[in-house]
């Protein structure tokens, strides 16, 4: 049992040994030229002499924080509002259009709208992404109290629940699975959004600046740092939400 368990912990870093050859492999067999995919020994030590106190410490804190704002602002509007529209499903058909129609129009084509009425700064950053990430939080929260099961739902009203009593003990509480994928999407979203952000709405700082501009340096190990700290960033929000939804939402499936 024990070593079923070690090795189950172990399997996801030979997927990370795998890719590491074939960085090694693409390396010095000059498929790419070495000026532009430099060894994994050299960006990881920009990685470390970066996060140790170096430049990309900063950038990367600076991006945590605003896609922390962003996921914020999204989740507090985004909630309640799914729950109010997914009770009431003729409320839900008249906006669904509309709902779907922004949250298929990708974030960056609404820069310019954006940045014509916020103008350039870390509000429009952090705006933006809250928008695209409010939309698919919105949606699934809507579709979670919708597909509430209808039997427990009959059996709180049998019981004497009140209309307030059922939406809050049952129909929320059942929606919270299906709300806490829109927030995993949601964040991830965010994070996509904040980076691109970062690369062309004027900034000075974050992990999307500080890509473009070792990208524009032609400092490679900088650059593939900066992408890989973006990667372990969006891989470290995403287990967090899966941590407190496990710890939180223990009952999904029974």
């Amino acid at each position: 049992m024990k070593s079923d368990r070690l090795v189950n912990a172990l399997l996801p870093l030979v997927g990370v040994a795998g890719l590491i050859a074939v960085w090694y492999l693409g390396v010095f067999s000059r498929i790419v030229d070495p000026v532009l995919l430099p060894t994994p020994h050299a960006t990881f030590a920009a990685l470390w002499k970066g996060m140790a106190g170096g430049r990309l410490a900063f950038d990367f804190l600076q991006t945590v924080l605003r896609t922390t704002y962003a996921i914020a602002i999204a989740a507090v509007i985004a909630i309640p509002l799914g729950v109010l529209l997914g009770a009431s499903e003729k409320l839900y058909r008249a906006v669904e259009f509309v709902i779907d129609f922004f949250r298929s129009t990708p974030a960056s084509a609404l820069f310019p709208l954006f940045l014509v009425i916020f103008g350039v700064g870390d509000s429009t950053k952090v705006l933006v992404a809250a928008f695209g990430a409010a939309l698919v939080i919105l949606f699934n929260v809507a579709y979670g109290v919708m597909n509430a099961r209808k039997t427990r739902i009959l059996a709180a009203k049998v019981m004497g629940a009140s209309r307030f009593q059922v939406m809050r003990d049952v129909i929320v509480l059942e929606s919270l699975p299906q709300t806490f994928i829109g927030l995993r999407n949601g964040v991830s979203l965010a994070l996509v959004i904040v980076v691109v952000a970062e690369m062309f709405i004027g900034s000075t700082d974050g992990l999307g600046h500080r890509v473009f501009e070792s990208q524009q340096l032609f400092d490679m190990p900088d650059m593939y740092a900066a992408i890989f700290s973006a990667g372990a960033l969006g891989y470290g929000l995403n287990l967090l939400f899966l941590l407190i939804e496990k710890r939180f939402v223990h009952w999904t499936g029974k």
